[in-house]
């Protein structure tokens, strides 16, 4: 698949998503985007604000996206337990993604749960 055609959409999640670690709520909003790229699973991109910011510490990371841009990861450290590069951030997200710039992502595995509740 060429750049031209790859596939991202990004929508409103309409449900309250939750991140937890360590049973401590790292990030909780009403305000997720979603992306749905090609065949990856999907993702949740937080507002900082809604984010426990002061338990993420830039890990040095950087990794790049052909189609989103330069991304920077984080460690996460809640509930005693500390994940290696469990979320990142594009400062700058590329066209056609550029609303997600400066949200946070967490990778699934990474989090003890990623929840998506009614309300």
């Amino acid at each position: 698949m060429t750049k031209q055609e790859h596939s991202i959409r990004i929508v409103k999640n309409p449900h309250r998503v939750r991140i937890v670690l360590g049973g401590v709520i790292v990030a909780e909003t009403t305000n997720a985007l979603t992306v749905l790229e090609g065949a990856l699973p999907p993702i949740h991109y937080i507002p900082p604000g809604d984010v426990a910011m002061d338990l993420l510490s830039y890990s040095g990371r950087k990794t790049e996206c052909p189609h989103k841009g330069q991304a920077y990861h984080y460690d996460v450290t809640a509930g005693g337990i500390r994940r290696t590069d469990a979320c990142w951030i594009y400062p700058e997200a590329r066209q056609p993604a550029a609303t997600i710039s400066k949200r946070v992502a967490f990778f699934p595995e990474k989090v003890d749960a990623v929840e998506e509740l009614d309300g």
